[in-house]
């Protein structure tokens, strides 16, 4: 073997483990055809977006980043969160890399926290390496004691990317949604935006070549996008060149607001997971992106079962429309889920909920995008010692879970704990494991055991003067591990 095709294999494992170029779902030792399989790292470097928290005075974010303890590995790396700056010329870009970080984490196993008042705080890009990388995740979370939006706003800091699909939208008079297009690179992005409504595409000419400069966040009001006022809107983001980190940030002078993430990739069977138990109103937004119309299923999986929601058995989205459908208060009491699956032909649809709590002039609002299963792993960070439920789902067969809760940002110990999911039905754990010894706040991550998929969802609680200020994150796959290539297969590739 000559000194160049070792280093090429270097080359594509390292790029492998850290761009994760490969697949991400499980594997075994071996492929269909008796070759063997690709082997699975853990990513050696993540990058994370967190977008502008607020412009008002009177908001409160706290950040919290954590990563799950790997067992037997050694702690080596670090993880910082830093400001995204505005400044394109090197010198600027030079004192930045100089700046102090926000945050910094270097110990697995335990999250960190910071905190930020008012309307000074700017986007933050964090990057975690070596041993902090894998399953990495950053919490941002931001109350509102007043003003419209008030209320609980909270997120997890994304990856960047090139496509985005945000059901559940509005231009409403009521609404003011912006969406947070996020530029980690040093050169610009340029971002094309559409908006569809009940009848098709509503976008104006404005919506088309946003420029997003390097190292820059841009918040762009919807309203300005769209020829006509529209209630329920499917927003679709695309980047024609560069990359960026894309979440839409709603506030209604009247119901709060929330971040909106983006949904899961269009596919014909959904699962949006964690309906509270006391939702007062529940709005089911979709869109079919293809060419065919889509005709869905509507079940909610309760704590005993899937059952069909009166007067909502099922919903037609037209090829290029949003359909949206009021399900009400469908969960009559009991925490649940909804699943979407094909009536007849599989068509790709994408889809979310906005869930709405409490009544009068004490309402709050919070979003459930449609997410992929748990995979392996997943987490979410800022959990408190109340407040916190943990939403899981098993669409399919049953399920066994692992529940770990990380030592606590200021002290406690680990404490795990395992469920069994029925299939069709959703498990609420409103208490889930706590660290012994708690201070401040801590991480739960959930990791599969055996059975079907799971999906899962963290709801996080804060009621405030009678209002039942909330906030729901939902659980993908981490993505703490990738799919590298075996050194030989590669070589054998090469010789060629």
């Amino acid at each position: 073997m000559n000194r160049t095709t070792q280093s090429l294999i270097a080359v594509v494992v390292a790029l492998g483990a850290v761009t994760g170029f490969a697949a991400f779902g499980g594997t075994d030792d071996t492929g269909d055809d008796g070759t063997e399989a690709a082997a699975r790292l853990p990513v050696e470097r993540t990058s994370l977006l967190c977008p502008v928290p607020s412009s008002s005075d009177l908001a409160e974010t706290a950040y919290t980043a954590f990563t799950p303890k790997a067992g037997g590995a050694e702690a080596k790396g670090k993880a910082e969160l830093l400001p995204v700056s505005k400044a394109l010329t090197d010198a600027a870009k030079e004192k930045d890399k100089k700046a102090k970080p926000f945050l910094t984490q270097k110990t697995p196993g335990t999250p960190v926290a910071g905190e930020e008042s008012g309307a000074e705080s700017p986007a933050l890009i964090g990057t975690a390496d070596g041993s902090l990388a894998p399953g990495w995740t950053v919490q941002q979370t931001t109350t509102y004691a007043a003003g419209s939006g008030r209320g609980m706003h909270g997120t997890n800091c994304t990856a960047p990317d090139t496509d985005f699909w945000f059901p559940g939208t509005s231009t409403a008079k009521d609404r003011s949604d912006y969406i947070h297009l996020t530029n980690p690179d040093d050169s610009a992005a340029v971002v094309d935006v559409q908006l569809y409504g009940p009848d098709g595409e509503v976008t104006s000419a404005v919506g088309d070549s946003i420029q997003v400069q390097p190292h820059s966040s841009v918040p762009v009001l919807l309203s300005t996008l769209a020829d006509e006022k529209q209630t329920n809107l499917t927003m679709h983001v695309t980047a024609r060149s560069g990359r960026v980190a894309a979440a839409v940030q709603s506030s209604d002078e009247k119901l709060g607001g929330d971040w909106l993430p983006a949904a899961a990739d269009p596919a014909d069977s959904l699962v949006l997971p964690g309906i509270p138990k006391d939702a007062t109103s529940v709005r089911l937004v979709a869109y079919a992106p293809g060419s065919d119309d889509a005709d869905l299923k509507v079940q909610l999986a309760s704590p005993t079962g899937a059952i069909t929601p009166a007067g909502s058995q099922s919903l037609q989205v037209k090829s290029g429309m949003t359909a949206a459908v009021d399900l009400g208060d469908v969960t009559k009491g009991e925490a649940g889920s909804l699943l979407l699956t094909p009536t007849d032909r599989p068509v790709p649809v994408v889809a979310a909920l906005r869930v709405t709590r409490g009544k009068g002039t004490k309402q709050e609002t919070a979003f459930i995008p449609a997410t992929p299963a748990v995979g392996a792993r997943a987490t979410v960070a800022d959990n408190r010692a109340k407040g916190s439920t943990l939403s899981l789902v098993a669409p399919g067969k049953s399920a066994k879970v692992k529940v770990t809760a990380s030592a606590g940002t200021e002290g406690g110990s680990p404490a795990t704990k395992t469920y069994t999911v029925k299939g069709g039905t959703t498990l609420d754990i409103e208490d889930p494991p706590v660290p012994a010894g708690l201070k401040g706040s801590y991480a739960l991550t959930v990791e599969p055991v055996s059975g079907g998929p799971v999906h899962a969802s963290r709801t996080l609680s804060a009621p405030e003067e009678g209002i039942p200020m909330f906030t729901i994150q939902t659980l993908p796959d981490d993505r703490g591990t990738v799919e590298v290539p075996k050194a030989e297969r590669d070589l054998a590739v090469l010789q060629k």
